[in-house]
C-alpha cells in the first residue's frame, strides 16, 4: 500500500511556500528589479490558481457556484479566514472576510509587500479556471491595508428557475 501524502491545513501549506518564494522573489527582485520580479511571479501564481479552479470543478464534478461554496470551507479551516456571508444563492454569492490569517502570516514573516501576489491575486484566477461564466469583483483586501477584504461572486448566465 502506497503512502498517502499528508495533508496540511492551507495557510500552512502557504507558510511554507511564502518561507521558500518570499527570499526566491527578493533575491530575483534584486537581479531583475521589483515590477519585472513581480510580474513574473503573478503570471505564474495566474496559472496555478487557474489550473487549481480547473482540478477543483474537475474533483467536484461541478463548475456551479453551489459547488465553489461548498469548498469555501478549505480556505477558512483552521480559522484561517472568517467571513460574513451577506448575499448566497444560485446566482450570487456576496461576503467579507473580517479576520485573514492570511494577511496575518505574511506580516509576521516580514512578506507583507508580497501577500497580496502569492496569495490575493490567486482568487480571480482560480474563479475563472473553475468556472469563467462566474465573475468575481473584490474592490479591497486586508493584505492591503483594508477593514475587509470583499468578495462579490456572480453568474454571468443565472440559473433558470
Amino acid at each position: 500500500m502506497a503512502d498517502q501524502p499528508v495533508k496540511l491545513p492551507l495557510l500552512a501549506q502557504r507558510e511554507l511556500e511564502a518561507r521558500i518564494v518570499g527570499p526566491l522573489v527578493r533575491a530575483f527582485a534584486d537581479e531583475i528589479g521589483d515590477e519585472r520580479a513581480l510580474e513574473i511571479v503573478r503570471g505564474v501564481i495566474a496559472r496555478l490558481a487557474c489550473q487549481a479552479g480547473d482540478d477543483l470543478a474537475n474533483r467536484l464534478g461541478d463548475r456551479s457556484l453551489e459547488a465553489f461554496v461548498s469548498a469555501l470551507g478549505s480556505w477558512s479551516e483552521g480559522g484561517a479566514l472568517e467571513l460574513k456571508i451577506l448575499e448566497q444563492s444560485s446566482d450570487r454569492l456576496s461576503f467579507n472576510v473580517t479576520r485573514c490569517r492570511y494577511a496575518e502570516m505574511y506580516r509576521a514573516l516580514g512578506l507583507q509587500d508580497l501577500g497580496a501576489s502569492l496569495s490575493c491575486s490567486r482568487d480571480l484566477h482560480l474563479i475563472a479556471g473553475f468556472n469563467p461564466g462566474i465573475t468575481l469583483e473584490r474592490t479591497q483586501t486586508i493584505m492591503e491595508g483594508a477593514e475587509f477584504c470583499d468578495f462579490r461572486f456572480h453568474n454571468r448566465a443565472p440559473a433558470e428557475p
